[in-house]
């Protein structure tokens, strides 16, 4: 079960219940947990989660006019919205800069290319940069994703120093372009190599958004893997890819 029907479901327990009290409370946050930890949410996020959710709705007194249902229903309402975010995320749309990190296979390159189609299509001058200096063929399928965006594109070929790349690029490219996309290196593990290029590319591109890229199918390895990255380089946000697969994305959160 999908994690948006598995706390519907475990939410019509109680708005449905004749009488809801302290063991009907200890259900739903049961009914909770399982759902969260089902679809990969950390597990101790899942239990910070229910556990508030279990304290305010059983020692908080309802808001006039709402019966015990609906203060339920309004708690883990709010609790869930502390974890999501209450406001919808809006891409920024003015001059800036943005360096995509993330493992082999997360989708950085795709990324990147849906990024700039975004932007382009709305009115702005973006430019993709290729700096994946270790996977085979990156160069070649940034540079074709440019120009179905309609962006522009910058590389070296057969150049191996990271750094340098985003050196050079902001040296053309700023001043051109409003959004410049910079899709970093990925290793098949967070190591101390990856952790020395990401500094260099960072140090030497000084982006204004730093996002990780991470697949759905990640599962709870997602967390520890934004911990790692966020320490090499912060993070100014988190893209999830591969949603229309089989991955619960519930690690995201």
């Amino acid at each position: 079960m999908d994690l948006g029907a598995g706390i519907r479901k475990a939410l019509a327990r109680v708005t449905g219940a004749t009488m809801v009290d302290e063991a009907a409370v200890k259900e739903l946050t049961r009914d909770l947990q399982r759902t969260l930890i089902t679809n990969d949410v950390n597990v101790r996020l899942v239990f910070q989660l229910t556990k508030e959710i279990e304290r305010r709705a059983l020692n908080e007194k309802p808001l006039p006019g709402l019966g015990v249902r609906e203060h339920v229903a309004k708690v883990v309402f709010e609790e869930l919205q502390k974890v999501l975010g209450k406001e919808k995320f809006v891409p920024r749309i003015d001059k800036h800069k943005i360096l995509l990190c993330g493992l082999f296979g997360a989708g950085k390159t795709t990324a990147a290319g849906k990024l700039a189609r975004y932007y382009s299509s709305r009115g702005l001058k973006a430019a993709v940069v290729a700096c994946d200096v270790h996977r085979p063929a990156a160069f070649e399928q940034l540079e074709q994703l440019s120009k179905q965006a309609k962006a522009g594109f910058f590389g070296i070929r057969g150049e191996k120093d990271a750094a340098k790349i985003a050196r050079q690029a902001i040296a053309e490219l700023e001043g051109k372009y409003d959004v410049i996309i910079l899709d970093s290196a990925g290793r098949s593990g967070f190591d101390e190599e990856l952790v020395a290029e990401l500094r260099a590319v960072n140090d030497a591109f000084k982006p204004d958004e730093r996002f990780l890229v991470v697949s759905a199918d990640l599962g709870q390895v997602a967390g520890k893997q934004a911990q790692e990255f966020n320490a090499a380089a912060p993070l100014t946000g988190v893209i999830v890819t591969k949603m229309d697969g089989s991955g619960k994305g519930g690690g995201a959160l």
